[in-house]
């Protein structure tokens, strides 16, 4: 045996994974077909956020969340329905009493810090039993998505267990922990940017047991198209990837080949609030806009979006209202109020400050403009339209846009009623509801909510568009494995030696979201089953 263990995928639940082997005082073998300065994988580009329940944080902030409530709000969005979703649901179980419990305490014996205001993100829109988080949840790391990583790649990194090989490209899963492939000729491009496929060598490695954390399929949209499920309606002609082409689901179809069974392919997780990146670093770059939630959500062709598609709120039902448009774009309007305190743009390199765990920078949040890296889209960004009136801001609407039949007039007429509901401090229309209670929670009246006004006022302005692309991010389907990590077979019992954790075993189970996310919970995914997987593989060797 060349190690104990081996890891496949050196992202964050390879990492979590080689490092709970290691600490067991095992030996490991962690591969990975990019280069070292990726190591980290997607979570290095991420926000940081993170699922918590009942929180100091949330706490301070004045909300009240407990287990109970968050058990609700995630079986209200998985909405589990078949007979393959018993592993998947014992895992979401096991993961929100996680979030509940330890997950806090054990991340931050290793340093890691969080944002002292808790975010609400994907706020539903329903009943109280429905999609979406009944309270603020989503904490972010104090330094983002890097923050996430270092503990972990500290630990990886402390003493001689566990061996570091880059450029190894597995192609072949064999009994008994053999793992086949190619070694891939040595590169220098930046991180996340597109390396070389070219083979110098091949190699065999074996041990009594192989983890595989690959990641999920959103770097190649061909394989996105093809898993992309009726109910979402046609798959998108026109996408931006809101991850890396290296991630490309090899992996799962070679642990399949080697009698992994996955589940619930159809099952993804894609934003309809894309930017093109103008200064992108993968091909096709594109960035989400974390919005509040006072922008007026318009289709291609000008008609307002229905409640529950309101930004921030509920992210496959705008995708589906999108996609029956026919058209594979949609539109914000608000203005420089809105944009200066609503805007925030995922990934930590879009948020310098909090990723440099600078506080100076972090407090010119709350002063006047927009947040350096918005406003360097705003200027240079392929999907914006600045303009002084409303005329003026449609016909540049139709600029980028010629080809869709963009109607003016009930583009006016939106515009219009909405600013005539925001007349009393009551109103029928339910977004303008939504964000004056949004403005009830501490934090979002601190940092994420615009004081209500009408889109027309020009003290407000200028007027601001912005075309959405739809974005491809995460796998929530996957091999199925049970509540250690194990890969299954299709007849249910383990595949041995072999278990998977983080994006290509569905964040656990083969899909512990069931058919949605509340959000922070990709990254804590990988967190908890890489915890779980490397315990158990350890325990088992």
């Amino acid at each position: 045996m060349d190690a104990d263990v081996i890891v496949i995928g050196a992202g964050l639940a390879g990492l979590v994974a080689a490092a709970e082997v290691a600490d067991a005082g095992k030996r490991v073998i962690l591969l990975d077909q990019e280069g070292e300065q990726s190591i980290g994988g997607q979570a290095f580009w991420s926000f940081g956020g993170l699922f918590l329940v009942d929180s100091p944080e949330q706490r301070r902030m004045g909300i009240k969340d407990s287990a109970e409530l968050a058990w609700q709000d995630w079986l209200g969005s998985a909405q589990f329905d078949r007979a393959e979703d018993e592993w998947p649901r014992r895992w979401a179980e096991a993961y929100v009493h996680f979030a509940a419990g330890e997950k806090r305490a054990w991340l931050r014996s290793m340093g890691h810090r969080l944002f002292p205001v808790v975010g609400w993100a994907e706020r539903g829109g329903g009943p109280a039993d429905g999609h979406g988080n009944s309270v603020p949840r989503f904490h972010i790391t104090w330094g983002t998505g890097p923050g996430v990583v270092e503990p972990f790649e500290r630990r990886v990194r402390a003493g001689d267990r566990v061996d570091l090989r880059f450029r190894h490209r597995v192609d072949e899963l064999l009994p008994g922990g053999v793992v086949r492939g190619t070694i891939l000729e040595p590169t220098t491009v930046a991180r996340g940017q597109s390396s070389s496929r070219t083979a110098v060598g091949e190699f065999e490695l074996s041990a009594s047991a192989v983890i595989v954390t690959s990641g999920g399929i959103g770097g190649d949209h061909d394989l996105v198209r093809k898993a992309w499920p009726a109910r979402l309606g046609a798959p998108p002609r026109r996408m931006v990837a809101g991850v890396p082409a290296h991630v490309d689901g090899r992996m799962l179809g070679i642990t399949e080949a080697a009698g992994g069974h996955v589940i619930n392919p159809d099952r993804m997780w894609h934003y309809t609030e894309g930017l093109r990146n103008w200064d992108p670093i993968w091909p096709d770059h594109g960035i989400r806009i974390l919005p509040g939630p006072s922008s007026l959500w318009l289709d291609a062709t000008g008609r307002r979006l229905p409640a529950p598609c309101f930004p921030g709120f509920d992210t496959l039902s705008t995708l589906r209202h999108i996609t029956a448009t026919g058209y594979d774009h949609s539109w914000f309007i608000l203005t420089q109020k809105i944009i200066e305190k609503e805007f925030a743009l995922s990934g930590s390199e879009q948020n310098p400050d909090l990723t440099n765990r600078s506080v100076r920078q972090v407090l010119q949040r709350v002063k006047k403009g927009a947040p350096g890296p918005v406003e360097a889209f705003k200027q240079h960004g392929a999907d914006f339209v600045v303009a002084s009136t409303l005329d003026e801001l449609i016909a540049g609407m139709r600029r980028l846009e010629p080809d869709a039949p963009l109607d003016a007039a009930a583009v006016k007429a939106t515009v219009e009623a909405r600013d005539r509901a925001m007349t009393n401090t009551f109103t029928k229309d339910a977004q303008i509801t939504a964000l004056r209670g949004a403005r009830s929670y501490r934090g979002d009246k601190l940092i994420r909510v615009a004081s209500p006004h009408r889109l027309l006022d020009p003290k407000a302005g200028p007027l601001i568009a912005v075309r959405l692309n739809i974005l491809t991010r995460k796998t929530l389907g996957g091999l199925e494995t049970d509540l250690s990590g194990r890969v299954l077979r299709a007849d249910g019992t383990p595949l041995p030696g072999v278990y998977a954790a983080g994006e290509v075993a569905g964040f656990g189970g083969g899909g512990m979201h069931g058919y949605n996310s509340l959000e922070g919970t990709f990254l804590g995914g990988c967190l908890f089953s890489g915890r779980t997987a490397g315990r158990a593989a350890s325990q088992a060797v």
